[in-house]
């Protein structure tokens, strides 16, 4: 038989797949916990929600959804509040898994799997102010919520989506999301005129354009790449055409890239620009530098 704590991954892992949610109670300190255990199940891709058992008791029942696993905090396990919201918990949901400090308590007796959270004593000069009890459920609900999410493979993609806002939205923001693409994107052929590449580089104030062979990317000219052409040729560069002035080896990076590995490529070529492509490799579009500027990545 699996361990308690393996078996509550799997009764929220279960609860996942029916498409059920993760519903978290506590009263008074343990509440507060219960919210954060509750939030942390959302971010990491359990669909969650906190419910207060006095509101329970006075309606918010209905927020509950047959399948449903309850996850109840009570230090003492003995909790007035909790104890009340066990029958209609244990009628209506799938599962019930105690967190809770005493063993021998109604609350672990009455759950499906019951996980020790006991302490040797509070953190307080008295012992009694719920300190170290709620920092070993905090520890354990967050815990239960990783375990579930490493089961589930949850990927740093999906983290993303969960997280579009803040400071972590924009360290993982994609390069999809920002980059020029359509009539934004400069472009020329491989056999325009170099005076056209110059014009279209202008127009659309990138500093580069790509060069396209038909529908296929063929190479990329840069402001860096005409000084140097410049240098080299002097006004006979003017009669080249984009095809032998460009770079045929550009760099790229796909566009489901995160905006952090884009400037961390920006920043070990000495490059301002990455063109980027499809899964098939097709031109989807151009990131500057100055795209990543907003994000406080630099």
């Amino acid at each position: 038989m699996a361990a308690p704590f393996d078996r509550a991954v799997e009764l929220i892992v279960e609860c996942g797949v029916r498409r059920n949610r993760v519903v978290v109670t506590g009263v008074g300190k343990s509440g507060i916990i219960a919210q954060k255990i509750a939030a942390t199940f959302n971010s990491t891709g359990s669909s969650a929600l906190f419910l207060h058992p006095v509101e329970a008791l006075h309606g918010d029942l209905g927020a509950m959804a047959r399948g449903d696993v309850v996850i109840a905090l009570s230090s003492s396990g003995e909790t007035e509040e909790i104890l009340r919201l066990l029958g209609p918990v244990k009628r209506i949901g799938d599962a019930l898994i105690g967190l809770c400090g005493v063993m021998s308590s109604r609350l672990a007796q009455a759950s499906d799997v019951a996980l020790d959270a006991s302490v040797q004593r509070e953190a307080c000069a008295l012992g009694l102010a719920p300190t170290a009890s709620t920092t070993a459920m905090l520890a354990l609900g967050d815990a239960l919520a990783i375990a579930v999410s490493l089961k589930k493979s949850f990927r740093p993609q999906d983290f993303a989506d969960l997280h579009p806002g803040g400071s972590l939205g924009k360290r993982l923001a994609r390069v999809g999301e920002l980059m020029h693409s359509g009539d934004a994107v400069p472009r020329v052929e491989k056999t325009a005129a170099l005076p056209q590449v110059i014009y279209e580089m202008s127009r659309r104030g990138l500093g580069m354009t790509v060069v396209m062979d038909g529908e296929r990317l063929a190479g990329m000219i840069s402001d860096g790449d005409l000084r140097r052409l410049m240098e080299r040729r002097g006004p006979e560069a003017f009669s080249l055409t984009a095809g032998e002035a460009m770079n045929p080896d550009p760099k790229t990076i796909s566009e489901d890239a995160y905006a952090a590995t884009a400037l961390g490529m920006m920043e070990e070529k000495k490059i301002t620009s990455l063109i980027v492509l499809t899964a098939s490799q097709a031109l989807a579009g151009v990131l500057h530098l100055h795209d990543l500027w907003g994000l406080e990545l630099m």
